[in-house]
């Protein structure tokens, strides 16, 4: 068990305590996003409008002249309706339907009836006109002949409506994951819409996306038995689940696949849906690799085979035709490898020149009325770096490293380009130090944090994510494209009320806390390292009673988890396994194989009686783990088989083994000792109630985490910032605003003060450990520093040989470990100090200090927290 401390729990109660306010009188589960507005219930009341009342729903209205893909949307309204209600409303496009209440859906500028509405003032177009993405839901007085009353669902464009229609449906209670992970709806026997005018505002992100990458074997074994493959049959699903979700742009997937060349259909009902379509980072002008694998001839050189590639390229602008797209330029590699050593800047912008030549050809329009982007990945930020530019109006898409942290960001203060910036993020990888694509290991605080970086840097022109096969990526899916719509809306320490709210969406407000809680604790402990990346040899199991520690807390949850499902209704089970209880007991397994696993090879070290039953009990763990996946490949008949043949036990470098390899297990034929005692997990050490008193040393070490300092000194408008359950162990800390200056320690500069009790006089070494944020402003390293009592303040860079590149061991064990720990040594006497954490440059997250007095010993995590004094009978 973690132990918490009350301060960041209070800090929890105040957005669930406004978010109790803003949806009382509704007992539906309405959106996800903490505080959002719930504006639909079963309860009739003054004002409302009857959506369903006494056995009738109110018919939808749309005009045949608007958007295919609105009038599209509006079927699935009716269906979602019906899910709900059991009753299906009628849906017209050609004359009005009869009735006093009538549901009207429609687009400014391309609705004959909503531009109506407008002209008789009957509703205001002022929140609608001109603005990109933006809808309005609201009751309008006798808009029509022969009817008293309308519910007007109005957008500002085609996305705006289909938004609009598809927050109806969210209000309702049908989750945008009712069919990509079996989310059933509770039954209504009315539907109310409560009176006002209920809008989103304009979305603070232009385009925000996922990318399905690294889909095999799961996504592409699943789509094969189901579709036929991964063609427009199963593109569907994706596309409108995208639009539930309010986002509006695809990468497809690209690995032995072509988008628009598998399924001719695939980009024709994009279009109709209304996703914007790109290709990836690597495939220039809306060709894909397999395209070029294909229809290409020569090599992938510039230099050497200019003309073959300017015709390919051009093919791909004439099969993009008007279809709303993303035109990714520049050139990389073929399969997504670096260019070649002779490749320069130079030669790299004339080919960018080249594609904008042809862009403007074959649309007839100048370049820059096409958007496009220039992804920054990998080497590629180098040449910018060199002085590489392209064009203003081409979107700069700023890349992570692959494992979450950003890799640059726009410089504070810069001119703004009018093509913007974008960011191109992770939840799967495939390469090094190893692949991590088996279950989600994001921690939404951790995502936040970044995203958040990201956004008060002024890159919000584009947010796409790597999401691997889709699932299960579901709730950071959900996370990211809801922050982008409004990061504002989402605080820090909210996102604990969100995984609740995302938790009440999929199986109603009963069980919406404990599986809040289960969904927050697996993200944080499945963050502290990726499944691939985890073995028998991770964790400690003397120092600390480390592995016994971390195997308590997956038990507990697991045993948690699992004691919910039986108090589930039937019809939730299958929902709850794939979104919550699979990849906590996967986990859990795990964790328990590589336990047992260290436990064996203890035993067998030391002759022990039960080496061969550890053995034993390993392989059933391992079996086990197979058996697991079994349960969610026959989940709602069959559905998602396949979607769990991810291999991830037995990785012996950065690349997937073919199948699962039982870890190494050692027996004896005769044993020489007794039994070995497995070792039990401590309970958390004690706290003073005034939660500041100094922490005491013991057994040569002091153990703090960052979140429980004593004094927090503002200053000169930075302030420090509590991220709670951001870390491995507890919370983290950081200042903000995140675009503050970066300014040397001096006396009455921003710092964390942490009393601290040293049993005797010697040298110490202060360990900072810190989220493995990048040098995102490519300054020469990130900094903080430390001291003690009056001290000079000791600077310490984050960074010195840090490269955000495969075979920087620097690097690699810092996303290995999702850990940055630098160290700075002091000379203090016994007694009482206070040892100073100072602000040096933004962006900066500390997670714990360990003051090593000489008796620190290894572990993943460090040590736990030191006790404080003054603790009465602990």
């Amino acid at each position: 068990m973690i132990f918490r401390s009350t301060f960041p729990l209070r800090l929890r109660w105040l957005p669930l305590l406004l978010l109790l306010l803003t949806a009382a009188g509704s007992s539906l589960a309405g959106p996800a996003v903490p505080g959002a507005e719930a504006y639909v219930s079963p309860d009739k009341g003054k004002g409302r409008f009857p959506l369903v009342a006494g056995g009738q729903a109110a018919p939808l209205f749309a005009s045949a002249q608007d958007w295919p893909g609105v009038l599209r949307a509006a079927r699935d309204l009716q269906a979602d309706i019906n899910r709900v209600t059991s009753l299906q409303p009628a849906l017209t496009t050609d004359k009005a339907p009869s009735g006093k209440q009538v549901v009207i859906i429609g687009t400014v500028g391309k609705s004959p009836l909503i531009d109506g509405l407008i002209r008789s003032k009957k509703l205001d177009a002022s929140g609608l006109a001109g603005k990109w993405e933006t809808f309005v839901v609201q009751t309008v007085e006798k808009p029509l002949p022969g009817v008293e009353q309308a519910l007007v669902v109005a957008g500002s464009d085609k996305r705006g409506t289909i938004y609009g229609i598809y927050d109806l449906s969210q209000q309702m209670g049908v989750s945008p994951w009712y069919w990509w992970a079996d989310v059933p709806v509770t039954p209504q026997k009315a539907l109310y819409v409560l009176p006002g005018r209920h809008s989103q505002g304009e979305p603070k992100v232009k385009y925000r996306g996922i990318f399905l990458n690294d889909e095999a074997p799961a996504l592409s074994g699943w789509a094969k038995e189901k579709f036929g493959g991964i063609n427009s049959k199963m593109y569907v699903h994706v596309f409108e689940l995208i639009l539930r979700l309010k986002g509006n742009y695809l990468w497809p997937a690209m690995w032995g696949n072509a988008f628009n060349d598998d399924d001719k259909q695939s980009p024709v009902l994009a279009d109709e849906y209304g996703v914007v379509m790109g290709t990836s980072h690597h495939e220039p002008m809306v060709r894909s690799q397999q395209e070029w694998k294909r229809f290409g001839s020569g090599a992938w050189n510039y230099q050497t085979n200019q003309k073959t590639l300017a015709d390919f390229w051009r093919q791909g602008i004439v099969n993009m035709g008007t279809k709303e797209s993303i035109v990714t330029i520049g050139m990389r590699g073929d399969g997504d490898e670096p260019m070649s050593e002779d490749s320069n800047i130079a030669l790299l912008e004339r080919i960018v020149a080249d594609q904008r030549k042809i862009l403007a050809e074959v649309t007839g329009k100048p370049a820059e009325q096409t958007p496009q982007l220039w992804a920054l990945y990998k080497e590629v930020q180098d040449y910018y770096d060199r002085g590489m530019r392209v064009p203003d109006d081409v979107t700069l898409l700023l890349c992570d490293d692959n494992w979450g942290n950003l890799r640059k960001l726009p410089k504070a203060g810069e001119k703004p380009r009018s093509g913007g910036y974008g960011i191109y993020y992770h939840f799967d990888y495939v390469g090094g130090p190893r692949n991590y694509k088996w279950l989600n290991t994001n921690p939404l605080p951790r995502i936040r944090e970044q995203m958040s970086l990201a956004h008060q840097y002024g890159a919000n022109q584009i947010w796409i994510v790597n999401v691997g096969d889709l699932k299960p990526m579901e709730l950071p899916i959900s996370f990211f494209l809801d922050y982008a719509w409004n990061p504002a809306r989402i605080s820090p320490g909210q996102e604990a009320d969100y995984a609740r709210r995302w938790a009440a969406q999929q199986f109603g407000p009963k069980h919406e806390a404990a599986i809040g809680e289960l969904l927050a604790r697996y993200g944080k402990y499945a963050g502290r390292r990726k499944p691939e990346l985890l073995d028998a040899d991770t964790y400690s199991l003397s120092n600390y009673a480390e592995w016994p520690r971390v195997m308590a807390e997956w038990q507990q949850l697991r045993q948690q988890a699992e004691a919910l499902e039986s108090q589930l209704p039937a019809a939730q089970r299958d929902a709850y396994f794939q979104l919550v209880l699979h990849p906590i007991v996967a986990s859990a397994n795990l964790h328990e194989l590589y336990y047992t696993v260290a436990l064996n090879r203890a035993a067998a070290k030391a002759g022990a009686a039960n080496t061969n039953e550890l053995a034993d009990k390993a392989k059933a763990l391992f079996a086990k783990d197979a058996d697991i996946k079994q349960r969610y490949h026959a989940l709602a008949g069959g559905k998602w088989n396949h979607m769990m043949d991810q291999t991830h036990i037995g990785y012996t470098y950065w690349q997937q083994p073919p199948v699962d390899k039982m870890p190494e297990v050692q027996t004896l034929a005769q044993t020489t000792a007794a039994a070995l005692a497995l070792p039990a997990a401590p309970a958390p050490r004690p706290q003073s109630a005034a939660g500041n008193e100094p922490f005491m040393e013991t057994d040569g070490y002091v153990s703090i985490e960052a979140a429980h300092y004593s004094r927090a000194v503002d200053a000169g408008g930075v302030k420090w910032q509590l991220l709670p359950d951001l870390g491995r162990t507890l919370s983290a800390v950081t200042t903000t605003p995140a675009t503050a200056p970066a300014a040397l320690p001096t006396a009455g500069s921003p710092c964390l003060e942490y009393r601290v009790r040293l049993s005797s006089p010697g040298p110490v070494t202060v360990q900072a450990y810190l989220a493995p944020t990048l040098d995102f402003a490519g300054q020469g390293g990130l900094r903080y520093a430390v001291s003690f009592d009056n001290e000079p303040p000791q600077v310490i860079n984050l960074h010195p040989g840090l490269v955000a590149d495969n075979g920087n061991r620097p690097w690699e064990q810092a996303v290995a470990r999702n850990i940055l720990i630098k160290e700075s040594k002091h000379a203090v006497g016994a007694g009482e100090h206070t040892l100073r954490f100072w602000r040096v440059d933004p962006g900066v997250v500390l997670q714990k200090l360990v003051i090593d007095c000489g008796g620190l010993q290894p572990s993943y995590l460090g040590p736990p927290e030191s006790a404080r004094g003054a603790v009465k009978n602990p």
